[in-house]
């Protein structure tokens, strides 16, 4: 047994010289989750929440897909265990598109709603006690056919909603939308013009009590469209526009003001990069001035649908690729230096798409997302939490090293069949599948790890 202890550094160095280690630098994945009954179910905003587990937002289908949706409510433990679920919603689509956790501890959830209200379609404003009972629920009518995407509880214990109606000047606007702590209507703001059609799909609050909004912008009679990014004062006014892009469609899903009082916003485009869908990320300083631009991806289809800035001044964005991984859609991860230039990135899940992303409070990654690769009932909301930034990628179960544990773990994986990929701990160290390269890059950890 010495002897095979002293032997086995070598042969993982043979491996790693016969192997280059796939998205090195990347975290591995501490545990991941899915949730969900026999039907569809899908994941659409994560949160931490204040006691370390989490609450998810998204939408569950019955037998009649898509038109018998549901607003679906899970909240977890810190391990990603199902401490409770909900559903809200009637006999028509209901859908959940964002939740936070409330400074009463209770939760704000918006989509949109055909059983509530009056219109077609109108946003469904839910806010919840801390165990999930509704508390109140609001249909916020612009009498025509209107869609929250996002929601933030605002300084003053009020929401700030942002999303789309048929209500304004065009086609389809922007729509802002602010309400008291009784989810009641305060004022509604629409933007965009006659000709065009806008869809605001983040809302943020700014440090001067303003707000921010990105979504994007084309003409009616084209399918072509740019990055649209909305500041606005504390009543909801215009006090500048932007927009970004080039020849293609480009779009923005998700907006966070950074430390340095500019914005970080992702999305995806098809005028830059080089597949046929990127991720977009963009920063702009506070007057909505472009400083840079980026985008990440390979010769297929890769999107970006959620981004903030992480603790040490970068940014991580989720959403989906083609371009990397086990085969079809995979979850996409990618982290940034402050200037946006790739750290690591991550592809993971199988056929599976990642949807939103939080650092946590241990300086790790919360995911959440879709995947119909691993449980019963076809799509299902998939949860996944990474290791704290700077963890080696082979050290699967997190505890600061590489040792015959991980390698069990990573040999364990390597035998199964490739459709039983699915444990609490998953030793692919990023490409979305157990192969050589994991076996050549857990040669490269063991290695720069300290063994005991």
């Amino acid at each position: 047994m010495k002897a095979f202890t002293r032997l086995l550094p070598a042969v993982l160095l043979f491996i790693l010289l016969l192997l280059k280690p796939a998205f090195a630098g990347a975290p591995p994945i501490q545990w991941q989750k899915t949730f969900g009954g026999s039907y569809e179910e899908q994941a659409t905003s994560v949160q931490q929440t204040a006691d370390g587990g989490y609450i998810i937002a998204g939408i569950a289908w019955g037998d009649q897909f898509p038109e018998d949706a549901d607003v679906y409510l899970i909240k977890t433990d810190p391990n990603g265990d199902e401490l409770w679920h909900m559903t809200f919603g009637g006999d028509v689509s209901d859908t959940g598109r964002s939740v936070e956790q409330t400074s009463d501890g209770g939760y704000i959830i918006t989509g949109s709603t055909g059983t509530f209200g009056p219109g077609y379609s109108d946003v469904y404003l839910i806010k919840t006690e801390p165990n999930g009972n509704s508390q109140w629920q609001k249909a916020l009518d612009g009498s025509n056919y209107e869609h929250g995407y996002s929601v933030q509880q605002t300084s003053d214990a009020g929401y700030i909603i942002a999303g789309y109606t048929y209500y304004g000047a065009g086609d389809c606007d922007v729509y802002l939308i602010k309400t008291d702590p009784n989810g009641d209507m305060q004022w509604q703001k629409t933007f965009g013009t006659g000709d065009n059609y806008e869809s605001g799909r983040s809302v943020q609050q700014t440090s001067d009590s303003g707000y921010i909004i990105a979504g994007y912008t084309r003409p009616i009679y084209d399918s072509n469209s740019n990055v649209y990014l909305i500041k606005t004062d504390p009543c909801g006014n215009t006090e500048w526009e932007s927009d970004f892009g080039g020849a293609g469609r480009d779009e923005a899903y998700s907006v966070q003001q950074t430390s340095d009082s500019g914005y970080i916003i992702a999305g995806s485009t098809r005028s830059y990069g080089a597949g046929d869908w990127d991720v977009y990320l963009l920063k702009t300083d506070p007057n909505g001035n472009i400083q840079w631009q980026k985008t990440f991806g390979e010769s297929n289809s890769d999107l970006g649908r959620s981004v903030l800035q992480s603790y040490d001044g970068g940014y991580i964005i989720a959403g989906s690729t083609y371009s990397f991984g086990a085969g079809h859609w995979d979850v996409y991860f990618i982290k940034t230096d402050p200037n946006g230039n790739s750290q690591w990135q991550k592809a993971f899940g199988g056929n599976s798409e990642g949807y939103s992303v939080q650092q946590t409070s241990d300086d790790g990654f919360i995911i959440a997302g879709l995947t119909d690769s691993y449980d019963a009932g076809g799509w299902d909301v998939y949860l996944i939490k990474l290791c704290s930034d700077g963890t080696l990628s082979a050290d699967f179960n997190c505890n600061g090293t590489v040792y015959y544990e991980d390698l069990a773990i990573l040999v364990d994986e390597w035998l199964r069949p490739p459709v039983m990929l699915f444990t609490d701990v998953a030793p692919d160290l990023g490409d979305g599948i157990v192969n050589g390269f994991d076996f050549a890059a857990f040669a490269n950890d063991w290695l720069k790890s300290t063994i005991p």
